[in-house]
């Protein structure tokens, strides 16, 4: 059964830089020793990748890639850069910047004009995106009016004896968004389109409790932000469905950031997801009844609004070629 709706614009899509077999052994190993069990080395391919979108009907993959060198960082960037200018119309690329240096994320901004957005971590070389130091960067993203995706940190050592991806990545993003929040990140820089990862992770459940006790006066609370002023600003935050597209999930993101700021991400290109781990978020996403079927409909192509150029790029024929994954 062939549909016609316009491919997905994928928002959460990683790649790296080449490896050799020695250094994927390597990474492996110290995988093991993080509690990340996977069964074999990963190696991020080009041909792999196209095959996926064809077979879910991916019609762009926003790219993404934060090393944690600089100079790696910004090799990863160039090599997106390429990726793009070989496939315009099947990737966009969101450069990394390295926000443990503010000067350095602003200087990578100007050299890389051409990026169709953003990428940060929460976490990066040990600070946080909630330090004051980046409201130089911030201000000149604002004035940008420009995309920042906010993934966590990849980096993390592992909690409870389970790996990072299972549990701590979703901790890491509630800690460091709420931080955001009581910096006056969101509420000083409201030009900023900030998306996050994993349908906002512990957010949307802390949501609740900081609307109820956010404004104490026993809360450190250098901006005077009220209850009203919290639950404003996070309804303005973006948030992605990779690997999150459960009912739990969909119905707590709906509530705490609106319907309509929910876009497609798969976390295609990372050893923690698979083929079959993100069809079945496809399927997830296609059958949640925690949603409306408007916006179940929405959610696979919505990111065009965020990314208008790059979802001009994308390959107009497109299309969600199969229903397997409904």
């Amino acid at each position: 059964m062939t549909h016609t709706e316009p491919g997905f614009i994928d928002v959460h899509a990683h790649f790296s830089l080449p490896t050799t077999p020695t250094m994927r052994q390597r990474i492996l190993e110290a995988s093991h020793a993080n509690n990340f069990l996977v069964p074999e080395p990963y190696e991020w391919r080009l041909d792999a990748t196209l095959d996926f979108m064809d077979e879910t009907g991916t019609a762009l993959q926003l790219l993404s890639n934060v090393p944690a060198g600089h100079e790696t960082l910004y090799a990863s960037n160039d090599y997106g850069l390429e990726i793009v200018a070989q496939h315009p119309s099947r990737f966009g690329l969101l450069a990394a910047l390295p926000t443990d240096d503010a000067p350095a994320a602003i200087e990578e901004t100007r050299r890389l004009n051409g990026a169709d957005g953003w990428a940060v971590t929460t976490v990066y070389n040990g600070r946080s995106l909630a330090e004051p130091h980046l409201d130089p960067l911030w201000e000149r993203l604002d004035s940008q009016h420009a995309v920042v995706f906010i993934h966590p940190n990849a980096y993390a050592p592992s909690t409870a004896g389970l790996p990072t991806p299972l549990i701590e990545v979703a901790f890491d993003t509630g800690r460091t968004i709420t931080g955001m929040l009581y910096a006056g990140v969101f509420s000083r820089y409201p030009n900023i389109t900030f998306v996050i990862a994993h349908a906002g992770a512990t957010v949307p459940l802390l949501a609740g409790r900081l609307s109820t006790l956010g404004g104490e006066a026993w809360v450190p609370n250098p901006h005077g932000l009220t209850t009203l002023d919290i639950q404003t600003a996070l309804s303005r935050l973006w948030v992605d469905t990779a690997a999150s597209a459960s009912d739990q999930q969909m119905a707590a993101a709906a509530t705490v950031f609106g319907d309509a700021h929910i876009v497609y991400g798969s976390d295609w290109g990372v050893a923690c997801t698979n083929s079959a781990s993100a069809k079945r978020n496809i399927h997830a996403l296609h059958t949640t009844q925690a949603i409306t079927p408007d916006t179940r409909a929405a959610i696979p192509t919505r990111a065009a609004k965020l990314f208008p150029e790059a979802a001009r790029r994308a390959r107009p024929d497109a299309v969600l070629t199969s229903a397997r994954y409904r």
